[in-house]
């Protein structure tokens, strides 16, 4: 199934009893680009780009293919930068292009922005391909074996976000400047737990196109998990103001085992989410002891 919102830019797919994340859904329609009529009749794909707070699936998936791959901040903008980079800047031609955010955006070049409609029709197109030759009577190829099998190839990357709405805006800005302060410009080597801190930065662009700079987009804490897989939390603040400001807390951590694909989300980051709100002492500073949503 599939649904978009209001205005048909955002997209959801789902199979039965399977929901596909936003990030996956990217890694997805780029490792099947030979099934999408719009990217297959121009010889494949020149580039991808998805908002840093996205997870990393679509990167594993664009090296492996050999395609440049782009992390930018969030907004669409930036992606509209890469898009007309031949046309308005005499620059490279990334087009064919895919790009997206974790909020449910997804699209490409022929329109610069957010596409939900497109994004629904390339599943449909990669369905579709995943079920020639299925003979009458068997059972279809459906959206959770394409995922599944996508896993099993390139690995799963678990992810989810926690949301703490309405805190106060001077607590918000003093769990920022806590990270920056004790991780970003401090020091990581004390964390004795078993996911281990290794590094943290506070992301920055500067734009490939045209050379400008932004900073201050998130900051991001990277751990090894005990398997020795690469795991990552970001925090950003959204909508500081007089009403409260928002802390979202992005979580992923990458699972290579197809046996433990399996797990649902929340369950396997939460080791992962326990380590990293201690460290930042989220509800010391905030007074919340769990987030108000969770996606």
């Amino acid at each position: 199934g599939a649904a978009n919102d209001g205005d048909g830019d955002r997209n959801l797919i789902a199979g039965a009893g399977f929901f596909v994340t936003p990030s996956d859904s990217m890694a997805l329609i780029c490792d099947n680009w030979e099934s999408i009529p719009q990217f297959a009749s121009k010889g494949g794909l020149n580039g991808v780009a998805r908002s840093m707070p996205s997870s990393a699936a679509l990167d594993v998936v664009a090296e492996a293919r050999g395609i440049p791959c782009f992390v930018t901040p969030t907004g669409w903008k930036f992606f509209g930068n890469l898009m007309s980079s031949k046309e308005s800047f005499d620059g490279k031609d990334y087009g064919p292009f895919l790009c997206g955010e974790e909020s449910f955006g997804t699209g490409s070049d022929h329109v610069r922005e957010k596409d939900g409609l497109w994004a629904v029709l390339a599943w449909m197109s990669i369905l579709s391909k995943a079920n020639e030759g299925v003979a009458d009577g068997e059972a279809l190829v459906g959206v959770k074996d394409i995922v599944t099998n996508h896993w099993a190839k390139y690995g799963r990357h678990f992810y989810c976000r926690y949301d703490y709405e309405g805190v106060d805006s001077d607590d918000a800005n003093q769990v920022m400047d806590a990270i920056r302060e004790n991780f970003v410009d401090g020091d990581i080597s004390s964390s004795g737990s078993d996911i281990k801190l290794v590094d943290a930065v506070e992301f920055s662009y500067t734009d490939p196109v045209d050379g400008s700079q932004t900073s201050k987009q998130g900051l991001i804490l990277s751990f090894q998990l005990p398997s020795g897989d690469p795991a990552r939390v970001v925090f950003r603040l959204s909508g500081t103001g007089s009403a409260g400001a928002t802390i979202r807390m992005y979580l992923e951590q990458y699972e290579k085992d197809p046996s433990k694909h399996d797990a649902s989300a929340p369950v396997a980051l939460n080791d992962l989410a326990e380590e990293a709100l201690k460290l930042v002492q989220m509800e010391e500073m905030t007074g919340r002891n769990a987030p108000t949503v969770i996606t």
